[in-house]
Formats: C-alpha cells, structure tokens, sequence
C-alpha cells in the first residue's frame, strides 16, 4: 500500500552525503578501491581520558535515569567557563547554555521556537545543508545569501532587500566555514551584530570549527562582540575537535530568551542528552588541550600533501587557516557533478561536488582530510596523473 510523504519532505533534495554514500558504495561494489575524502569524520579515535570518563559514568547507576533536558549543570557551567577561558566572555551555564545532542540538532530544530510559516531565514550558500532544512521544516522560506570568492566567502547581508527583510527572523553564518574553510575577524563579526540589532534579527552563528585552526590566534566567536548577547545564539559541538562526532554532543550558548525557546522545543522532542556523555564531555573541555592542537597540526600537514596533487592535476586550491576542508576551485567549463564522478570513476577518489552546497558552489568541490597521510600520499599520486 503507497504513502505518500508529506510535501515538506517532497521539497527536499536528497541529503548530500547520503547521496554520496550511494555513489561510493556503487563503484566499491566494482572492486575500486576507494580514498574516501567526502564526508567530515575524523578518522582518529576519541583522547583516552574522553573514553575513560564515559565508562566511569556510564557505570554509575545515576546516568541511567531521564537526564535534564536542558542539560546536565555540570556540563553547561564547564561550556560557560571553557568561553571564560577560550575567549574572555562571560557566561552563566543555567541562563546562557543548553546542551544538544550534536550541533546538527540544535540547528534543526532552532527554528521551530522563533520561525512562524512564511517568515524568511537569510542562509549562507555555499553552506551546510542543515540551515535550509530546518527552516522547511519550521514552515519558513530560505533567502540565500552567496558566498563568493572576490568578498572572502563572506555573506553581503547589507545587499538584503528591503522587502525581504521585513519578513526575516533569523540570519545564520558559519565560521570557520564549511565548505569553503573561510575564516574571519572580530570585526566581521561586529559589523553584523550592530546591523542585526537595528534590524530586530536573530544571529545564529555556526562555531563547529572554531577549535579546528591551526591560525596563531583563536578563531573568534561572536559572543565576544559587546551587546551579542542581546541577538546572537553560538551553536558548538565536541565533534570535530575531540574526535567525537558518533557521541553527540554539542551546546547552543547566548541570548538567555533565545536558549529557553530552543529549550522548551527539546523538551517536547527528545529526553535530554544522555548523562554520561555529557561527563565525558565535562572531561574533555576541562582536560588536556593538547589533542586538540595537536588535530589541528594533523590536518595543516594532510592539507599540505593533498594540495601537491591537487596543484599537479592543474586544479586551484582556496587558501585557508582552519577546517579540515580543502575547497578547490574546478577550471572553467567543468561542472562540479562531472569532476566528482570523473575523480570517483578514474582515479578511486570521492569528494564532494561544491553544487551540492548551493548555487554558488559550483565549479568547485569539498575534499576532506579524514585519511591517514600515506592515504593521502596516494590520493595526491592519483591526482596528479589526471589532467584538468
């Protein structure tokens, strides 16, 4: 017997990397053999002390009841005092911090406590795919905003139109950016807060790379900026810096209204994240930062590797300080769909065509740096025996 989806799953693509996942597995099936560099997972296992601390609690029969749904106190004063420390802000955990299950829930699921059916949600595109979705859901309507090489990846959010903004609730941005690897200052960050505030609009701003640099300074966070905490809400997750992207787990942190909204939408959505990953977590914010320096060294030398071939196959690597991403630009006339299947089928190499990203990725494609360095070493071989 057919059902039939309901239209706000029928307007949606097909996720990205699932839809890469299929390809892969396809001419797997062929005998290939694959250097898998589309998906962002890292490859390194979780730091010992990280695993250790969860099976000490995952031990205590005190976890194994419902959590708190906004999170554990513990945790969100550790996320409150690790942006004391990270970057000079002061935070309360109880009034300023919620826990997620990964980022990527707290992004979904954002929209659905400040977005009405038929209000506009400004999104960065190329971008994560995840700003669009949750606004579909929300009821809302996506206005793109392009992220172009010649302005730095950044959004011209000033060029708006009048009449759409009069119907925007909430502006998303994501730095260090995915998938382009961009990076900004302080004053970006400035500059759009002063604008949101004039404009009575909600930043939602997208910090999962933040640890993920190699840059000698911190990469900033837009709750630094003096009256942030008036519009701005900081998604952040444990995933990329410590190796964590299967334990999910994440914070939104902010405006103290903006929190209790997403709040009370996870509690009539999901139980809370469970007790003992989230003292894992504890564990990993208060321990040794050294892992994390030591991730982001990894992937400056696996970028290093990768770009020999890439510039050997006649391609343009985007310059960048932070992200495990290496954003190519393709040469003119050649689509991002037909590089990725021409890499995929002749040399055994999945990356991510940049379209699937949104219009303005195109002509480009996303490599991820999540293979070992003699992987890499051999992907870069590949390369540079093909000629674009």
């Amino acid at each position: 017997m057919p059902f039939e989806q309901a239209r706000r799953l029928q307007a949606l693509p097909p996720y990205l990397f699932k839809e890469l996942d299929r390809m892969r597995d396809e001419v797997k099936a062929r005998g290939v053999d694959i250097i898998d560099l589309g998906v962002g997972d890292p490859d390194r296992p979780t730091p010992p002390q990280v695993v250790e601390a969860l099976g000490r609690a995952a031990a205590d029969p005190a976890n194994h009841q419902y959590p708190a749904y906004s999170g554990l106190n513990v945790f969100r004063d550790a996320v409150a005092a690790w942006y004391g420390r990270r970057h000079g802000v002061r935070l309360e955990g109880g009034r300023h911090i919620c826990s997620l299950i990964g980022s990527k829930e707290g992004i979904a699921h954002f929209p659905l406590a400040f977005l009405n059916p038929g209000e506009v949600v400004l999104v960065p595109e190329p971008g994560y795919p995840v700003y669009h979705i949750g606004t579909l859901f929300a009821g809302g309507e996506t206005r793109f905003m392009p992220l172009l090489e010649k302005n730095g990846f950044r959004p011209d959010y000033r060029a708006v139109g009048e009449e759409t903004l009069a119907k925007a609730r909430i502006i998303w941005v994501n730095y260090p950016n995915n998938p382009t690897g961009a990076t900004v200052d302080l004053k970006f960050y400035e500059d759009l807060v002063a604008w949101a505030r004039r404009r009575n609009l909600i930043v939602a701003s997208d910090a999962a790379y933040s640890e993920t640099t190699w840059s000698e300074k911190p990469h900033p966070s837009i709750l630094e900026v003096p009256g942030a905490l008036e519009v701005a809400v900081e998604f952040n997750s444990l995933s990329k810096p410590y190796n964590m992207t299967g334990w999910r787990l994440g914070w939104a942190a902010g405006n103290e209204e903006l929190i209790q909204g997403l709040g009370r939408v996870k509690s009539n959505i999901d139980s809370g994240v469970f007790q003992a990953v989230q003292l894992a977590g504890l564990a990993a914010l208060e321990g040794d930062q050294e892992p994390v320096r030591a991730m982001a060294r990894l992937y400056r030398e696996r970028r290093a590797v990768l770009t020999e071939g890439l510039l050997a196959a006649g391609l343009s690597v985007c310059p960048s300080e932070a992200t495990f991403y290496v954003w190519v630009r393709l040469p003119d006339g050649l689509s991002s769909a037909e590089f990725s299947s021409r890499l995929l089928n002749e040399a055994g190499i999945l990356a991510t065509p940049g379209r699937g990203f949104g219009p303005s990725g195109e002509g480009y494609a996303r490599f991820a740096l999540v293979q070992e360095a003699a992987r890499l070493k051999e992907a870069s071989a590949r390369l540079a025996r093909l000629k674009f």
